[in-house]
């Protein structure tokens, strides 16, 4: 299959928004909680205005035959003094599960690092869902050459 990695516009916003629906439904599905709001007109609507403003950048995998949407990966920059500085957050990657195992998810972290270097980011970082119910995410990034930095992610609803 010829896949295309593409970085994706504003008007492009319902498309991924149905794909960060399909990621969300799949972690709670595992999960077996209701984690997340998700409501798909506020998440087109948030993710147009982010992509707008280049506040957050995402690209998309395409079959290059079929056009038809493999997954995306989003990124944003983050700064830190423990990093040396900016760098750059993945809070959303996503690849349909049909589509897992063939290199499409590689294709994407590679985007996403030669993104970051034309950016002088220092690194990348990511936070998997919660293990061991993905432990298989947790493997993919450490042969992507992620390494495991400690520590849980955690958050308070304000």
């Amino acid at each position: 299959m010829n896949v295309l990695i593409q970085r994706v516009t504003p008007d492009e916003a319902p498309v991924i928004a149905v794909l960060v629906g399909e990621l969300l439904t799949e972690i709670m599905r595992i999960l077996g909680v209701s984690a997340f709001n998700f409501n798909l007109n506020e998440t087109m609507s948030r993710l147009s205005a982010v992509l707008d403003n280049e506040k957050y950048v995402v690209f998309v995998a395409r079959d290059g035959e079929r056009g038809k949407v493999l997954g995306f990966i989003a990124l944003y920059e983050s700064y830190a003094l423990y990093a040396e500085g900016a760098f750059g957050t993945i809070p959303e990657f996503y690849v349909r599960p049909e589509y897992r195992c063939m290199g499409v998810g590689r294709m994407l972290i590679n985007r996403a690092k030669v993104f970051g270097a034309e950016k002088k980011w220092k690194r990348l970082e990511v936070t998997t869902p919660p293990l061991p119910q993905f432990d298989n995410a947790l493997r993919f990034y450490e042969r992507e050459q992620f390494a495991i930095t400690g520590g849980r992610k955690l958050k308070v609803i304000l």
